[in-house]
């Protein structure tokens, strides 16, 4: 079975998300917000890449780590679609404007 996790970079109020895949290989995939796989040769070197990108696991993401990044954790929505094609047009978000 594959272990999905989701890591974010933002952009002001944009949120650019990216799908890291641990394969039962070992071997690690990254979707980006291109709509690019990305292989890797394991998922510790995809982590690397991520946080070299400034990306950060939503897994581990407080309130105070958002809200850093300007935004609220309850602000976030994962991309979800049937199929690649669809989910590369969710990648990239941006959230509205707080009142």
């Amino acid at each position: 079975m594959n272990h999905e996790q989701w890591w974010l970079a933002t952009l002001g109020r944009t949120i650019v998300w990216a799908r890291l895949r641990e394969l039962e290989a070992g071997t690690a995939e990254v979707l980006d917000s291109d709509g690019n796989t990305l292989s890797y040769d394991s998922p510790d070197t995809a982590k690397a890449a991520l946080m070299d990108a400034e990306f950060a696991a939503l897994d581990g993401m407080d309130a105070e780590d958002a809200a850093e990044r300007g935004f609220a954790l309850e602000e976030l929505v994962v991309p979800y679609a049937e199929d690649e094609e669809r989910l590369r047009q969710l990648m990239v978000q941006t959230l509205p404007r707080p009142n």
